[in-house]
Formats: C-alpha cells, structure tokens, sequence
C-alpha cells in the first residue's frame, strides 16, 4: 500500500506538469500574432487587433505606413480585404 501512495506522489505532479506543458506549448504554437506590449521605435508595422473567426481563421488590422489594412489570415495564405485609405475602410 505504501508503494501505491509513493507512486501517487510521484506520477500525479508529473502528470499535472505534462498536462500545462503541453498546454502552454500549444497556446505558444497557435496561429496568430500576439498582441500586448508597446511597439519599438522604428517599426513600419504596428499590429492594431486580432479578431478570431474559427480555428485557423482570423481578421487582423495592421497600421502600415499611416494606413489601417483589414487581413484575413488563414493557414493557406494572407489576404488584405480592406484599407482606409479615405479615412473610412472600404471593400476594394
């Protein structure tokens, strides 16, 4: 009976610690870009929202070069639906 509790006492914290590893790795290899954190000085590309759609689908908006551009990211490709150009997004 003590080897049981010695047992115990050893798998369940390994089994705990294996299961928010792969936790956290798989939040870590998710698609998208994380968000937070101030932007560096001298970056042309400041990411502005993520929204998710479904797994593997999201809508960003990124700022580049005084622009906001609407992205749809997938895991076939990136596609820019929109930008604001004249002050309003706009379906090109």
């Amino acid at each position: 009976m003590l080897e049981y509790f010695l047992r115990l006492l050893i798998l369940l914290p390994l089994v705990g610690a294996l299961a928010w590893g792969s936790l956290w790795l798989w939040k870590r290899v998710q698609m998208g870009v994380p968000l937070g954190g101030a932007t560096k000085q001298g970056r042309p590309v400041e990411m502005i929202g993520v929204l998710p759609l479904g797994p593997g689908s999201k809508l960003a908006v990124v700022e580049f070069a005084g622009q906001q551009i609407l992205l749809a990211v997938s895991r076939n490709g990136i596609t820019r639906l929109a930008d604001n150009s004249e002050g309003d997004f706009h379906v090109d």
